[in-house]
């Protein structure tokens, strides 16, 4: 079966009977081939390694679905190599080769997404929703960026001439080898829209996948291969951070580095990588995502915009919204429909049609969400949810019950701190200049979101809150589903280093550097 329908994050109806089929046909494919040994990918050879590590399923840790090499500092020194060498050569290719090669993978993306969305059911805990819209968004990553690349004309831009017989240029050049360090929670989408724009531009990559996720990556890393990336221009390193990522961060061939996760592993990396030297990175840390609910907001709306945001993927998302500040005169109206609208959500194994919330992705983040719940218990009150579910179908999987929370003081930690879990506070404020008051008080400024029908509330909102992604009246996601070419997506402040959003028209800039070109004849 070919395709399904594009899904992305902010959709709101519900697949077809087609798109179910295929996702149930794949998911019998994937399991079938699970519980076998992956290999290291180096130079377009696969590598074997003494050691691995299992990669378990999170909605029940029994099932092991596959081992993993676990890379060492010589392991990702000699990917660094064949980056290196393959560079010379990939570097070299014209830039309409390049789009070609980059559509090409997007294409078989497209085509594989039935597979590689039941294997993130499986590996990531992500529903079918989810899942699709992961593999979506990866595919069109790279159409977008070829896109951006030819509407560029290969960032090759005649400059002016000071004398007749003097030529100049601008030419934007690819840097060299990228590290490419990814993400569990979007772990096709983010590995693809990185991987894709330092290819596109003419680099080559070195990735190491989160090691929560790393069968989606090699998934990854395989299609590119079948596109007809030469040997060497993807590079797959498994294995821990401690070793695998410090070894990537530290290695003096790497030209640039992208990385996306948590503030103090990004900005831990950035300090690192240039010890030694200045060399280019681009960081997507976070948020402590915050959504406005005016007294003149469709509430129907904004209670399904905000609890979608909130608990989708688990909450596990960076762009997830976790504080909401509403009108006092509202405030007891929306929170009824919101804890009803989170109420209706199914939570369970993902791979099943009708659930909306997966498990959490590993014990770590169990922990956090209960300390977060015994801390809202203490100093505030549990709205709804604030329960891990631990029995019967349950029992062997990370599944905790969407958290809305209210009455917490001001300045409390979890309206600081990104948890990355479903949990959600509600603050009662006084008047729209409060709530975009309390809003900005955050280190992080990711995305943020408003409901109300009063246009002048909205300009005023975009106005004033710092947010690198603002959106207004957003039934699919409050402060979610940015989408390539659609939404640019990167924060201000903690969240992001180059403000310079993924999936947005200045991104592929990034992975090149400027050469000015004077030749007089």
């Amino acid at each position: 079966m070919g395709a399904p329908v594009k899904i992305t994050y902010a959709s709101l109806s519900s697949p077809g009977e087609d798109v179910h089929r295929g996702y149930e046909q794949a998911l019998e494919s994937v399991r079938g081939a699970l519980g076998q040994v992956h290999p290291l990918l180096i130079g377009g050879k696969r590598r074997e390694s003494p050691r691995t590590f299992a990669d378990t399923n999170p909605a029940d840790t029994r099932q092991i679905l596959g081992h993993f090499a676990r890379g060492s500092a010589q392991d990702v020194a000699d990917a660094v190599a064949a980056a290196q060498h393959t560079f010379a050569e990939w570097s070299r290719v014209p830039w309409r080769e390049r789009v070609a090669l980059v559509r090409r993978a997007g294409n078989l993306l497209s085509e594989q997404a039935f597979e590689l969305a039941a294997l993130m059911g499986l590996e990531a805990g992500k529903s079918r929703f989810e899942a699709l819209g992961d593999v979506s968004e990866a595919a069109d990553f790279f159409r977008y960026y070829a896109e951006q690349m030819e509407e560029a004309g290969g960032f090759d831009c005649p400059l002016a001439r000071p004398t007749p017989n003097e030529e100049t240029r601008s030419l934007l050049r690819p840097y060299g080898v990228w590290a490419v360090i990814s993400p569990f929670n979007f772990p096709v989408a983010l590995a693809a829209g990185m991987c894709a724009g330092a290819l596109v531009a003419g680099n080559t990559v070195v990735l190491k996948p989160a090691s929560d996720t790393p069968y989606s990556a090699l998934r990854l890393v395989e299609i590119l291969e079948a596109a007809g990336f030469p040997p060497g221009a993807v590079n797959l390193v498994t294995g821990s951070g401690e070793e695998v990522g410090a070894a990537l961060v530290d290695a003096p061939e790497v030209a640039g580095l992208i990385f996306t996760g948590s503030r103090e592993v990004g900005e831990r990396i950035a300090r690192r990588f240039n010890a030694a030297r200045l060399r280019p990175y681009i960081l997507e840390m976070g948020g402590k995502n915050p959504a406005i609910v005016t007294a003149r907001a469709d509430l129907d709306k904004a209670g399904e915009g905000i609890a979608r945001s909130a608990f989708g993927n688990s909450g596990q998302k960076c762009s997830a919204c976790s504080r909401v500040f509403v009108d006092r005169g509202v405030s007891r109206e929306f929170l009824e429909r919101l804890a009803q609208k989170t109420k209706s959500f199914r939570v369970g194994d993902p791979v099943e049609r009708d659930v909306f919330m997966g498990p959490l992705i590993n014990g770590r983040a169990v922990h956090t969400y209960d300390a977060a719940v015994a801390e809202a218990r203490r100093d505030g009150r549990i709205v709804t949810g604030g329960e891990g579910l631990r029995e019967g179908a349950y029992a062997h999987g990370h599944f905790v019950l969407p958290t809305i929370v209210d009455r917490l003081p001001l300045g409390h930690r979890l309206l600081r701190d990104e948890l990355f879990v479903p949990f959600v506070a509600v603050v009662e404020v006084g008047s729209l200049e409060e709530a975009l008051t309390l809003a900005n008080q955050s280190e992080f400024g990711l995305t943020a979101g408003i409901f109300s029908e009063d246009p002048d509330e909205v300009r005023r909102f975009f106005e004033g809150i710092e947010a690198g992604v603002a959106y207004a009246n957003r039934r699919g996601g409050a402060t979610t589903g940015a989408w390539p070419g659609v939404n640019s997506f990167g924060g201000w402040k903690a969240s992001g280093s180059s403000g310079k959003g993924a999936g947005g028209p200045y991104y592929v800039q990034q992975f090149l550097r400027e050469q000015s070109q004077t030749w007089v004849r």
